[in-house]
């Protein structure tokens, strides 16, 4: 079995980051960890092995902040006629299974991938798509990682490829830009013109029960399919999303 990371690196992020990016990571080291078991317990230093305690970290992060698995209560409080389900609700299966990567590199930012663009893509490939596949959009827009205009950048997914995917019984789609649909500054020059609903946020705001993994990165490193993904995220009780670990396997 090989396996590839496809989540994102989690570290504090600069002073300036947007809100919806920023992450903080502090590292408390074996000294210092020392002192809190002494403190805590009577127990000096002599007693520890190499005179060291534990070390810990303490992260402050939102849910969307890096890698993660969006639940439909992030897109509306009702999906489907139902009430939607938190990250904590959904079902484990709806996490792992057979991957597809989808390329869509080379687009202009906002440039949505479409129903034709999936199924030239999916004949192209040669692939049927099955109920339970992870299908992957690979965007390139993980090399904006670190720009300061990350969030603006991507081409995303229209609703209409979203409804598709989600016809076809995939639960699970993903892609390697901060949202998954087409930047946000895009949709809301778009809304606003229109003055109507159903344009901002559009993709999200599907009346689906399904769940984006966004801000992935190193779908470049992966065959269009043949190779299995596991996204489980974090059981935040209510949770609109859960950070995750997610990782691509080929077994050989």
């Amino acid at each position: 079995m090989r396996y590839f990371d496809l989540s994102v690196p989690l570290k504090s992020t600069p002073e300036g980051t947007p809100e919806l990016l920023a992450v903080s990571v502090e590292h408390t080291d074996h000294a210092t960890g020392a002192q809190s078991i002494e403190t805590m317990l009577g127990v000096g230093p002599e007693l520890l092995r190499n005179g060291e305690g534990w070390a810990v970290d303490t992260i402050a992060l939102g849910t969307h902040n890096t890698t993660h698995v969006d639940a439909p209560w992030h897109y509306n409080s009702v999906v489907e006629g139902k009430p939607a389900q938190t990250i904590d609700e959904l079902p484990l299966d709806w996490f792992h299974g057979p991957g597809v990567v989808i390329d869509a590199t080379g687009r202009d930012d906002g440039d949505a991938v479409t129903v034709a663009d999936l199924e030239a893509e999916l004949e192209r490939i040669g692939h049927d798509l099955q109920p339970g596949d992870v299908v992957l959009i690979h965007t390139g827009t993980d090399a904006f990682l670190d720009d300061p205009g990350y969030m603006a950048k991507g081409c995303g997914v229209t609703a209409e490829a979203t409804h598709w995917l989600c016809d076809r019984g995939i639960r699970l789609m993903g892609i390697d830009a901060w949202g998954w649909d087409a930047p946000l500054h895009m949709q809301a020059e778009q809304a606003k013109a229109q003055g109507a609903t159903g344009v901002f946020w559009a993709a999200h705001q599907v009346d689906r029960a399904y769940s984006q993994i966004e801000r992935l990165t190193g779908l470049a490193q992966l065959p269009s399919t043949g190779f299995e993904v596991a996204a489980f995220p974090l059981k935040v009780v209510g949770g609109s999303a859960g950070p995750a670990r997610v990782v691509a396997m080929i077994r050989d």
